[in-house]
């Protein structure tokens, strides 16, 4: 009976094992939002129209800077639908028609798109013909019709299309290219036939009369300007426009009408005492009106009669002005906002009646983290008492969108997270004694209640309400949103900036904004016009001060264009605010990190100019003597890719210019190499991660260590021949070559090249330890390729020798030089892969010990992980035993895709940018951040959690478990105990 008592002991082990060591590929419904989340936006608002007509979903359709149409919930500022259209599809003009239909009119104005307005499903796509680049207008008359088919026009690519609004062809196209007519305006009078294009040849004023039904020319007419036009064209009336002069201080009238033209000058010094400078003419519709802008200051002038105007207000302070809105028959109103220290004013006026006061009037508390009021567009709506009242939806500087009304703020989105132009991260603060306690208080029936729950959801018999449930409580108990460190290393900050100059701090946890900080020294000025954000750097990481201190990063930007200086910033990443700022004496054209800190631990940099020379920052003497000690050490390159040139360059002494300080070093160029440009030309460059860690330097091939060549200063450089350069399918495969080399950085030396024919960019690569994956097109194939290098060090073979190191006549430990010629070893192998790739990434661990994953950004917008033993150089159709036992998979010629590689589940991360790994101190886990339109976080186990056990694990089924094994072995001592003694009882 002891066999018995055995043998149940094992089965019942045997259960417990074979059940917690299933292998999981997928997640659960129940876990989605537990690992990972997932946020949507639309970007920076260009154009928006409203729909509130109808009753029932009140909406407004926008387009954004990130090629992105959308239409927003007014109530709460929820999605409804979005379209993110490609980088180089470029929204134009955006209107609503018919009550129905959003017509886009994007890529300089060659593609026409209607949607359906409620759901977003597109209705038809219309391609348009032309010859040249021009502006791009849309224009929907409401009573236009061919046939029983309404009429869009549109003017783009040089030419004038009549489009069909049920299925989008072209009824007819009149070219206005011939004389190189630049066209401003397309109008079409209210139940007139007739289309007015209008525009300039120089400084002649042409306007074209075209039968909007047959697109015949019925008059051309022209009349020269001896002072020419600059700028925009502002239609006042239906036979007068406003236009400048070339110089910017003449208004001009001009009347078209009954076939002629007449011009009319009046200088804006007699209208407006103390003009300086030059004017423009101010984006708006205002009917009877026009709105100049001149040294930030916007002045309205009425327009009475031909040539005759008068001032009606002056506006000094910042502001934005929206296009007109039609109330009632005959009235226009339009918004006027204006800029406060902390709050905003905004007034509605009658653009026909300035005399009558104001529709509305009111003054909005605002964050100043969100700057100035750059856009604005209204909507009105009828009050109960039968009275107008007035909604405004405005565009702040720092990209968000905000819903105004009734002197409140209804909604706002921070749509500025989806132009992130550079990432990193930080710790969060040491969880001190007595400061945060997690303190859980629960009842029994409670605590049972929830484990009967996660019994039922492990057995997949939870109702979705109980699912939600489960969720639920799996968010509460997980803790992973605390402002503090956890044991893992899950929990950290990730400090973005953005395109506005704006840095966000994101929670690892669920996504949320803990601080956001608009910088003020990349807020537009007259000593800064055009700011703009660089990149971002770790400036100070505190490890032996981590209780003392708080971490902070750097802002790297620049005033303008490459010669204007440079700005940057110092930003506290606990709280979030600036330290420090400084508007610099240099331009910046490259930052360099160096791994050296002081003993504050804030890190080095060199700043390089236009003009050759090296700026060490922190500026104290302590820095100084630093890098005075690590100046034989400290080598850079720049890659000039339009010019197809790479430079090696090195430091010399401080710099010898009248005013230089001792913070200034020269530089020396050390090597060059200059690709012939009729035949190559640089696509991509990747390099290694200066912060990755490698866990070992062998690897065991066939029984026999092979040492991987582990140089940071090495560096990967595809080329394309110049027609490969293009689209796929742009060139011949006898056109097209792609060359790829390995280049050390510190002595230009070329260590590996090789040649791929017929092949085209565009070329995606990532670069860890000793191996490089890049990604192309095989023209040949007609299909994508990856291919994929290591590159072992031949010079250590020695090293193999196990008497030797015995013997100690050899020293793993002694340094190597870049300048002793290495002896390299190469294995690459190519295999096909069925997708097309935006971009590319690794990752990373604490230690390097755990597998790695290849992260790709596929074309679909969603990230997809592919396991490295993939791609091994050594994969052969049919490998030796010892290969298998190795781990090594059979060769086949197309990489795999498995549905649950991918980590973003079903989701999409629209306009997908960029991926960023972040290492845990849990070796099996990485973090993976990704960006776009959309962002994406999850946490990867490349090599599966077998360091800890994973947050959904059922300690109430494994408590069941070994309550069972304790009943079935004391059930089965009592039986063999009865048995034994009815064997002595025989």
């Amino acid at each position: 009976m002891k066999v018995t008592m055995a043998m149940a002991i094992r089965v019942f082990l045997l259960l417990l094992v074979s059940f917690y060591s299933i292998p999981s590929f997928a997640i659960y419904e129940d876990q989605v939002g537990l690992m990972d989340w997932h946020q949507q936006y639309i970007g920076k608002v260009k154009q928006a129209v409203f729909h509130t007509q109808k009753a029932g979903r009140k909406r407004v359709v926008v387009s954004t800077e990130e090629n992105a149409i959308a239409s927003l919930d007014l109530r709460r500022g929820d999605i409804f639908w979005r379209h993110v259209l490609g980088s180089g599809d470029v929204i134009d003009e955006l209107d609503i028609g018919f009550g129905k239909y959003v017509f886009s009119l994007s890529t300089g104005g060659s593609i026409l798109r209607a949607w359906n307005l409620p759901d977003g499903q597109m209705v038809w796509e219309s391609y348009l013909q032309g010859s040249v680049s021009s502006k791009s207008i849309l224009c929907i008359p409401s009573s236009l019709k061919y046939g029983k088919d309404n009429i869009i026009l549109v003017f783009g690519m040089g030419s004038l299309h009549a489009v069909s609004s049920i299925d989008g062809e072209v009824i007819w196209r009149k070219d206005l290219v011939a004389e190189s007519l630049e066209i401003k305006q397309v109008l079409q009078p209210h139940g007139s036939d007739v289309v007015y294009a209008i525009g300039f040849v120089g400084s002649e004023f042409v306007t074209y009369e075209i039968n909007a039904r047959s697109g015949e020319v019925l008059k051309r007419t022209s009349k020269t300007f001896p002072g020419g036009f600059s700028g925009e064209l502002s239609y006042v009336s239906n036979d007068m426009l406003v236009a400048l002069d070339t110089t910017g201080s003449t208004i001009i009238s001009i009347r078209f009408g009954d076939g002629q033209i007449s011009f009319h000058q009046t200088a804006i010094s007699d209208l407006i005492e103390n003009f300086s400078g030059m004017a423009s003419i101010f984006p708006s519709k205002l009917t009877s009106m026009v709105a100049l802008k001149f040294n930030s200051v916007i002045v309205f002038v009425r327009v009475t009669g031909f040539g005759e105007l008068e001032v009606v207000e002056k506006i000094d302070s910042p502001a934005a002005i929206s296009d007109p809105l039609s109330v009632s028959e005959g009235q226009q109103a339009f918004a006027v906002v204006q800029n406060g220290e902390s709050k905003i004013s905004i007034t509605v006026k009658q653009a026909n009646d300035w005399s009558s006061g104001n529709l509305l009037k009111e003054t909005i508390v605002m964050d100043q983290q969100r700057g100035n009021v750059e856009k604005v567009f209204i909507n009105s709506y009828i009050r109960t008492d039968r009275s107008y009242g007035f909604r405004a939806l405005i565009v702040m500087e720092d990209h968000s969108l905000l819903l105004l009304q009734q002197g409140e703020i209804v909604w706002s989105r921070d749509d500025g997270l989806a132009s992130i132009l550079d990432m990193t991260t930080s710790e969060l603060p040491v969880e001190k004694e007595g400061v945060s306690v997690a303190k859980v208080e629960h009842s029994l029936l409670e605590w049972l209640k929830g484990h009967l729950l996660k019994l039922k959801g492990t057995l997949m018999l939870a109702t979705p309400e109980e699912v939600v449930a489960i969720q639920g409580m799996r968010l509460k108990s997980s803790q992973k949103n605390k402002m503090t460190r956890d044991h893992n290393g899950f929990r950290k900050l990730l400090i973005v900036l953005t395109r506005a100059g704006k840095i966000f701090a994101l929670h690892t946890g669920d996504g949320r904004v803990v601080w956001s900080l608009l910088l003020p020294a990349f807020k537009k000025s007259e000593a800064c016009p055009n700011p703009t954000g660089l990149n971002l750097y770790q400036w100070q990481v505190p490890h032996h001060h981590a209780l003392d201190e708080n971490p902070s990063v750097l802002v790297v930007g620049s005033c303008g264009g490459s010669e204007a200086p440079g700005v940057l910033s110092f930003v506290d990443t606990y709280t979030g605010k600036e330290l420090d700022s400084l508007t610099l004496g240099h331009s910046i054209d490259h930052i360099i990190p160096l791994p050296v800190t002081d003993s504050t631990e804030q890190r080095l940099h060199l700043l390089l100019d236009r003009k050759g020379h090296a700026f060490l920052y922190p500026r104290t003497p302590e820095a100084l003597k630093l890098c005075q000690v690590e100046l034989p050490n400290i080598y850079w390159y720049l890659i000039e890719a339009d010019k197809d040139i790479i430079r090696g360059h090195t430091l010399r002494k401080t710099c010898n210019f009248e005013g230089a300080d001792e913070y200034c070093f020269d530089t020396r160029e050390l090597w060059s190499i200059v690709f012939p440009s009729d035949s190559e030309k640089i696509v991509a460059t990747a390099t290694r991660n200066l912060n990755e860690v490698v866990h070992t330097q062998a690897k065991v091939v066939d029984h026999d260590a092979m040492y991987k060549y582990l140089s940071k200063n090495m560096i990967f450089v595809a080329t394309v021949s110049p027609k490969g350069a293009g689209e796929i399918g742009s060139a011949t495969p006898e056109e097209s070559s792609l060359v790829v080399y390995l280049i050390d950085t510190i002595t230009g030396r070329i260590l590996h090249r090789v040649s791929h024919h017929a092949a085209q960019a565009p070329v995606h690569a990532v670069f860890s330890e000793n191996w490089v994956i890049y990604h192309y097109f095989n023209l040949r194939a007609h299909r994508y390729e990856m291919s994929v290098i290591e590159i072992y060090d031949q010079s250590r073979a020695e090293n193999k020798d196990i008497w030797k190191l015995i013997l100690g006549k050899h020293d793993l430990s002694s340094p190597i030089s870049s300048y002793s010629r290495p002896e390299v070893m190469v294995k690459s192998q190519s295999y096909y892969f069925t997708h097309s790739v935006k971009t590319m990434a690794v990752s990373s661990t604490a230690k390097g010990i755990t597998s790695k994953q290849i992260l790709i950004g596929t074309i679909g917008d969603q990230v997809l992980a592919l396991d490295k033993r993939f791609l091994d150089p050594r994969r052969t159709p049919n490998p030796t035993p010892a290969e298998r036992e190795e781990g090594l998979i059979p060769l086949t010629d197309a990489l795999p895709i498995i549905p649950q590689s991918f980590v973003t589940h079903s989701l999409l991360v629209e306009g997908l940018r960029g991926i960023v790994t972040i290492p845990t101190k849990l070796e099996s886990t990485s973090l993976v951040f990704s960006y776009g339109v959309d962002l994406f976080f999850t946490r990867i186990a490349p090599s599966r959690i077998y360091d800890s056990l994973t947050e959904d694990f059922s300690y109430a089924l494994l408590l069941l478990t070994i309550v069972a094994l304790i009943a079935a072995i004391f059930v089965t001592w009592v039986m063999s105990e009865k048995k034994e003694l009815n064997e002595k009882w025989r």
